[in-house]
């Protein structure tokens, strides 16, 4: 899966799950005041993207600096790099 394909993964399930305008779906959206997500939606942001992705999204400091849509984007993408490395 390219990056690419990852990121229109990301911006396709967090807008079907929150009945977000796709066209809202940029980079330097900021989750609370632009995407309009409450505490709550991020724990279901959490669960579209663990079951999107296949991979627990655990407690880690990365996960704390995240507050905007290009956060969640290089995030998961990190993440996916690293878990389909070679052992």
């Amino acid at each position: 899966m390219t990056d690419r394909e990852i990121i229109d993964l990301i911006d396709r399930s967090i807008a079907g799950e929150f009945e977000i305008d796709p066209e809202k779906m940029t980079p330097e959206k900021t989750l609370f005041q632009d995407l309009e997500l409450d505490s709550l939606d991020i724990v279901d942001l959490v669960i579209v993207l663990e079951k999107a992705f296949r991979f627990k999204i655990r407690e880690e400091e990365a996960i704390r600096n995240i507050r905007t849509l290009g956060d969640i984007h290089s995030f998961v993408v990190r993440k996916k790099n690293e878990l389909e490395k070679p052992a």
